[in-house]
């Protein structure tokens, strides 16, 4: 049993977090976004849920600028936004 529960918490901890910012205009996700990557440890990674056609621009521009690899994937009206921080 004890090593269920260690494969759970294992798989808990590598998950990506999530920002669900469906239904907030631009240029509230990437903002969310930004703040979050600022204190996401480097070679993790971070989904983002947006709704706001604007975020499929700001999202990926800003994560250029700032050297984050992106992947987009669109399910019907939510954006998911794919980003990982690069490891030193």
């Amino acid at each position: 049993m004890a090593s269920i529960g260690f494969c759970s918490l294992a798989t808990e901890l590598s998950a990506p977090e999530v920002i669900d910012a469906r239904g907030l205009k631009c240029p509230l996700p990437v903002l969310k976004a930004e703040k979050r990557l600022a204190a996401l440890p480097p070679g993790k990674s971070l989904i983002v849920l947006a709704t706001d056609d604007m975020a499929r621009i700001d999202i990926p521009l800003h994560c250029r600028q700032n050297g984050y690899a992106c992947v987009l994937e669109r399910d019907a009206d939510v954006l998911r936004f794919t980003i990982t921080k690069p490891a030193p």
